[in-house]
């Protein structure tokens, strides 16, 4: 049977006296316009095509929608790379169309997070484009970082630094006159200049950014690559344990504490959750403090094994760090940027990292796909706010097959084609039908969808697993509803409960638990009244390996 909405809900949002921090406890989902749902049939997600699904995202039960980058781009990292930070991307539709988007969303109960790029921008940015035509001694040029190379013909960059996506962080310019140039930066692509943000122009203009998006009514804003905005002047190497030069440099709070002071100038209440990829707990926890950002994403969580004592250290070290400055968890199984959850969890090593993304990894979906289901109850009971990316609920895997021809990601080049990119988890959507473009783009469309949608999504499509109650998309939507309905369950705190080794066992307050069971045989129940939810049917009071259970004691 299908799930039923929650009618409990608003179908409004509450006020700020009635829940003044939402961000503590939602679920988010996350849209990734190019591949969520397309109206126009050209292959590619649009705004339309969101606003068409929002029934479908009120009905899973999320609390909000996080947007991927909907500005005009011209694409070089699908959106990453903005030309216009007021304006959104001719492809996906018109600033109205969000505006209209936003106000159906907030009528059906759905908060509103925009993502925000302010590290780089696109080489067809107008600052950058005036830098490039006014030469050497433009003004716009410190509105970057444009710098003599070295040697005696300046034919060698600035520093030997390696980027984001691997290779070198900077390209050399051609003067006006056709000579060589200086050098500027970009920690990602090329065709992604980094800002100064030293210049006090790029900070009054980021506010303003700010405030225009919250003005339209945007309920968070999600700050992309957030600790790396600053930039040691002096361009020292990168050297042993040296402070990196472009990572997470003290400055930074300055900026992210000036927006929060635009954030809570708003009436109704609005959120900042940054992107900080740090393995330093106590380094991530101060963009935490109670004057800078509201939340961050779990990176630890989410790049952790499918392992007992490594997900229990990791969970506490979480919530310790949080604690400690009042800031609520979130809890991350994948994203736009990471290898999906089914894919990982099938493989001998769970884990991520881009380091070791490789082509050709052996996975058994099938495992994989046991996995996900118990992680997936795991990471809704943990205390604090949690995220779906889009297609998790699917239970879609990592398509990895695509053609190089085809593949968009820069990533995949710049490493030397040896890390297949992110295009695998950018996929388009499977809706409906038993084939291609399985209701992503109309029957009358003009175009195949952007990336190849694997034949074997029939079975994953939302037509075919609604109504199925052991289908992921179930699982999720039962989760989420019992989520909501519990006051155990969302922020808060956890209490252990003894378990076996390779079980996790914990109980929220009042009369909750949650039992993983990651080891190699079927372990005892606790003594509990009943159960409410399980990621695979339970035998008695055994719960199977890669289970996960919901008990009410």
């Amino acid at each position: 049977m299908a799930a039923t909405p929650d009618r409990s809900r608003e179908q409004v949002l509450v006020s700020t006296s009635e829940r003044p921090r939402w961000w503590r406890d939602a679920v988010i989902y996350q849209v990734y316009p190019r591949s969520f749902a397309d109206a126009n049939g050209d292959g590619i997600g649009d705004i339309a095509g969101i606003r068409k699904r929002l029934g479908y995202l009120s009905e899973l039960g999320v609390d909000a929608i996080w947007f991927g980058p909907w500005y005009p781009s011209p694409m070089a990292d699908a959106g990453y790379d903005v030309a216009d930070f007021r304006a959104i991307e001719p492809v996906f539709g018109t600033l109205a169309e969000v505006e209209d988007l936003i106000t159906e969303a907030h009528g059906q109960g759905l908060r509103i997070i925009a993502d925000l790029v302010p590290n780089h921008c696109s080489d067809q940015h107008p600052w950058f484009q005036s830098a490039l035509a006014g030469g050497p001694g433009a003004p716009e040029r410190d509105l970057f970082w444009f710098r003599p190379g070295r040697g005696p013909d300046g034919d060698q960059p600035p520093t030997d630094w390696i980027g984001e996506f691997g290779g070198g962080t900077w390209t050399r310019t051609t003067n006006p006159d056709g000579t060589p140039g200086d050098w500027y930066l970009h920690l990602f692509a090329a065709q992604q200049p980094d800002f100064n943000w030293d210049h006090p122009k790029v900070r009054a203009e980021f506010e303003d950014i700010v405030r225009f998006w919250l003005d339209r009514g945007v309920d968070g804003i999600r700050i992309d690559s957030a600790a790396l905005l600053l930039k040691d002047a002096t361009l020292p190497e990168v050297v042993g344990d040296a402070p990196h030069p472009f990572h997470d440099l003290d400055g930074v709070h300055e900026i992210y504490r000036s927006w929060r002071r635009i954030a809570d100038s708003y009436p109704e209440p609005r959120a900042l959750i940054g992107e900080v990829w740090l393995p330093d707990r106590q380094r991530f926890a101060n963009y935490l403090r109670p004057d800078e950002l509201h939340t961050a994403f779990n990176f630890d969580f989410l790049s952790c094994a499918w392992d007992a004592a490594a997900l229990r250290e990791s969970i506490d070290g979480t919530l310790a760090e949080h604690a400690s400055i009042d800031a609520p968890a979130t809890w991350v199984l994948s994203n736009h940027d990471v290898t999906r959850v089914v894919t990982r969890y099938g493989r001998a090593d769970t884990t991520f990292s881009f380091a070791s993304k490789r082509e050709g990894t052996y996975t058994d979906l099938e495992l994989g796909t046991v996995r996900a289901r118990a992680g997936a109850l795991l990471s809704l009971s943990l205390p604090g706010a949690a995220y779906v990316y889009q297609g998790e609920e699917l239970g879609l895997w990592e398509v990895e097959d695509i053609p190089p021809a085809l593949r968009q990601d820069p990533m995949f080049p710049r490493s030397g084609f040896v890390d297949p990119g992110r295009d695998g988890c950018r996929v388009p959507l499977p809706w409906s039908g038993d084939a291609a473009p399985f209701g992503f783009s109309p029957d009358t469309a003009t175009a195949a969808p952007w990336l190849p949608q694997p034949a074997a999504w029939k079975d994953q499509t939302v037509q075919a697993q609604t109504s199925d109650p052991h289908s992921m998309l179930e699982l999720y939507r039962q989760a989420i509803r019992i989520r909501r309905e519990i006051p155990a369950l969302g922020d808060g705190t956890l209490r252990w409960l003894p378990a076996p080794d390779g079980v996790l066992a914990f109980a929220r307050e009042p009369g909750f638990a949650c039992v993983v069971n990651l080891s190699d045989t079927p372990v005892p129940l606790p003594p509990h009244q009943h159960t409410l939810l399980a990621s695979r049917p339970v035998d008695g009071e055994l719960l199977p390996p890669d289970t996960a259970v919901w008990l009410r004691m």
